[in-house]
């Protein structure tokens, strides 16, 4: 079976690159709200006249800009029209930056939400931890799915979903992106690439706070103090690095931490032998942890505290001594450890 090759059509490419082109300059610009709308006004005053004084009156308006780098890229979106449709394909770049801003605080709406979720879950277990990971994700695939939502809407001219203040403007953006449309114009996907950018700028790269952080807030919460805390390398074994190191009268504790296992605790198992420290724990969420895994952790002097989830849904774990839930990380706990 041959498949055809794909053929995008020379002129449909080129407007959507100059449609991507001006987007991209006029969002780098970060044009103030006012300053969006004065250059709207400007085009809309002087829509009767020649192409050349649109662009004039344009170029002008930079000039009041105080920053060079927001002139600059205005006028590098200026010098790039050439004809009145590429007019027309400003004054809706423009509109779009005013909704850009709304469309991008809706979108971390979700993540906001999930955030609230966190404060009355346990930091160590797999709920909070899954929350947490899709965490940078999250206001990524909302925004994507509210832009289709939005352009799917102005597209069909179903602007019900607007108050009456907006909706004469909407209106307008509609109008114009059915027409941009009939002429090759991608708005929806454009816009996408530029939306997906600067929802990436808004946001941070973390994925809410590591398992390394949590494990540190519930030590300090259990009233390790944070200054007693450090991160060493095993004096026996340098190979191995304690993620958490203290005392607790005069007996020191060594505590790796590893959201999954996989075969890092077979290092934990060769320090063992090795370390003079007092205690020695692991603490992970188990999602990989097995019988023997376990079995062969605990063998070793090597104390596990997993997530209670997983405690409580493998009963084999509850049979062996020295395998506690994290709802049991207490000093009391600690204290008791040999």
């Amino acid at each position: 079976m041959k498949i055809e090759k794909l053929k995008i059509a020379d002129k449909k490419f080129d407007v959507n690159l100059k449609f991507y082109f001006m987007l991209k300059h006029t969002v780098k610009s970060k044009l103030s709200d006012s300053q969006t709308n004065a250059m709207l006004e400007i085009i809309s005053l002087n829509n009767g006249t020649s192409l050349q004084n649109i662009i004039l009156e344009l170029t002008n308006y930079t000039e009041k800009f105080k920053g060079i780098p927001k002139r600059e890229d205005c006028l590098s979106v200026i010098e790039n029209i050439e004809t009145k449709d590429d007019i027309i394909l400003l004054s809706f770049t423009l509109k779009l930056c005013l909704i850009k801003g709304l469309l991008l605080e809706e979108a971390k709406m979700r993540e906001s939400f999930n955030k609230q979720k966190l404060a009355s879950l346990d930091p160590l277990s797999t709920t909070y931890d899954k929350i947490s990971l899709n965490t940078p994700y999250t206001t990524r695939v909302n925004g994507a799915l509210l832009a289709l939502l939005f352009f799917s809407k102005i597209e069909n001219s179903e602007l019900n979903f607007l108050s009456s203040d907006s909706y004469d403007f909407i209106r307008i953006l509609s109008e114009e992106a059915i027409s941009l449309k009939g002429k090759g114009i991608e708005p929806n996907q454009i816009f996408m690439l530029m939306f997906s950018e600067s929802v990436n700028q808004s946001i941070t790269s973390e994925s809410g706070s590591n398992y390394e952080d949590r494990i540190l807030a519930t030590l300090k919460k259990i009233g390790i103090s944070e200054n007693n805390i450090t991160k060493i390398h095993d004096k026996d074994d340098a190979s191995t690095e304690f993620d958490f190191f203290f005392e607790i009268n005069s007996k020191t504790y060594g505590v790796g931490a590893k959201r999954t296992l996989r075969e890092r605790y077979k290092q934990f198992i060769k320090t063992s032998h090795m370390s003079k420290i007092d205690v020695m724990i692991e603490i992970t969420l188990g999602l990989d942890l097995n019988k023997d895994k376990a079995e062969s952790i605990r063998k070793h002097g090597v104390y596990l505290f997993v997530a209670d989830e997983i405690y409580s849904s493998r009963t084999f774990l509850q049979k062996i001594d020295g395998v506690y839930s994290v709802k049991d990380l207490s000093l009391q706990t600690l204290e008791k450890l040999r």
